[in-house]
């Protein structure tokens, strides 16, 4: 399935760090301190991206981030400003359930998850994180979650038939 490319300069988006952390690289008798970000960019309007940048001092890692994140924009499918159907992603050790909720729900997720659901418009969703605590892994499966959901039009086109046929079957 090809998706079409975002162009980040036709949308306004904003900005969230959703963690920094600061690392030491173990040299020949010293450690030298360094810093890394995980930053989520979206238009609250189905177009979200995460970024990650490194960097010796935290505005440059957050500037190398948020770049980072421009680069990796997706489209997500909103039905009713939640998702459209359930799904159970995984990034390396990190597994991710996204399920849909009914209005005035909210979004129930931990901290990365509920900044990238939230950038990309979805009011309400319910979340686990099923392993996994680490920051950056729990964010990219919530991205490979949200590029595995489909919405009706597409799932009705992929099979050939209308949507009305599509939910009759059901």
């Amino acid at each position: 399935m090809l998706k079409d490319k975002i162009n980040p300069d036709e949308y306004e988006f904003e900005e969230h760090m959703i963690t920094i952390n600061r690392v030491m690289r173990v040299g020949k008798g010293r450690r030298t301190p360094s810093f890394n970000s995980l930053t989520v960019v979206g238009n609250r309007d189905g177009i979200v991206g995460i970024g990650f940048g490194s960097a010796s001092e935290v505005p440059g890692a957050l500037r190398k981030s948020f770049a980072d994140a421009r680069k990796n924009l997706i489209r997500v499918p909103i039905t009713n400003g939640t998702l459209p159907h359930e799904v159970i992603s995984e990034f390396k050790s990190a597994k991710v359930l996204l399920k849909p909720a009914s209005p005035g729900t909210g979004i129930i997720a931990g901290p990365a998850t509920r900044a990238i659901l939230e950038f990309a418009g979805v009011r309400d969703a319910l979340t686990k994180c099923l392993s996994s605590r680490n920051m950056k892994n729990i964010a990219e499966a919530t991205m490979l979650g949200l590029k595995q959901l489909k919405d009706v039009n597409e799932v009705a086109r992929l099979r050939d038939l209308s949507v009305e046929e599509l939910l009759k079957k059901r």
